[in-house]
């Protein structure tokens, strides 16, 4: 099932914080007849960092979608800024990176399904051939690639090109329990996002369920982050955390825990596709 959505335009700017910048962008949509619909900006501090999203709407708009960028360049080369404009309408092209455990890729499928997630889902790729019966149910293209450490090169290879037949345009390792390597992360083309079952930078690394229970630990979380070669350190999109007691055992943690990440990485697949995230350094702005 597909909606309707009305096309509008988001433009995110990232430069460097000076007077005129909210009154220039939004002059430029004035004055080719653009009504603004959402807008929102942000100034770090500590860094200067200026960081903005806007959306306004098509309808009247009086420059083509495909010619704003060039049409804001002179703008951008003004204020030094990064920018990037997208259309609304634009269905994102999200491969799936799956394992053996399906909560995060049966709760996103069921997303799509319902059109909750304004995306396409070409292909899901994984190393086992455990949830192959949910690509069959939703009728979604399933490969598998084994892999072990003597094979990785390769089967890293394999992926990176099944991603690029399908022209994904977001990777989504939804526990997916493999490092993706520096060379495959430079050169996959576009972000990867990875859910990481415990709120970090607390408990990295194998089973953060039995750390955080050995630690009797009161709250649990879960982490969305942009994948980098650093391992668990990338930007952070979301996180969420639920309280657990005494009386919980670990399994308890883990049925919790799984709740979490299907939320978590839910949300933060959402805030990407609807352009509301900007990447500065190793932190995020994510506007509501």
């Amino acid at each position: 099932m597909t909606s309707q959505r009305k096309d509008s335009v988001v433009l995110l700017i990232h430069c460097k914080d000076r007077k005129g910048i909210v009154a220039r962008v939004s002059g430029f949509i004035h004055d080719f007849g653009g009504n603004i619909l959402d807008s929102d900006h942000h100034t770090d501090e500590e860094t200067n960092d200026f960081l903005m999203r806007m959306e306004f709407a098509v309808d009247g708009f009086q420059i083509p979608a495909g010619e704003i960028p060039s049409a804001f360049a002179p703008i951008a080369k003004v204020f030094g800024m990064r920018y990037e404009v997208h259309l609304s309408s634009h269905r994102t092209r999200v491969g799936i990176l799956v394992s053996k455990q399906d909560h995060c890729l049966a709760d996103l499928l069921q997303r799509h399904r319902r059109d909750e997630l304004h995306i396409d889902i070409p292909v899901i790729i994984s190393n086992h051939d455990t949830c192959a019966s949910w690509a069959e149910l939703f009728k979604i293209p399933f490969a598998v690639y084994p892999v072990t450490k003597e094979t990785k090169p390769q089967q890293e290879q394999q992926v990176l090109a099944l991603l690029k037949e399908h022209c994904v345009e977001l990777v989504v390792m939804a526990r997916y329990m493999q490092i993706l390597s520096a060379d495959f992360l430079t050169r996959v083309g576009c972000p990867v996002i990875n859910i990481h079952h415990s709120f970090l930078p607390a408990f990295i690394g194998a089973n953060p369920y039995r750390q955080a229970y050995d630690r009797g630990v009161k709250i649990i979380g879960a982490t969305a982050h942009y994948a980098t070669e650093e391992l668990d350190e990338g930007p952070i999109i979301e996180q969420d955390v639920i309280r657990v007691g005494h009386r919980d055992t670990v399994d308890d943690l883990v049925r919790k825990g799984r709740d979490l990440e299907e939320i978590v990485l839910a949300r933060a697949v959402r805030r990407h596709i609807e352009h509301r995230v900007l990447v500065y350094g190793r932190k995020t702005v994510v506007f509501d």
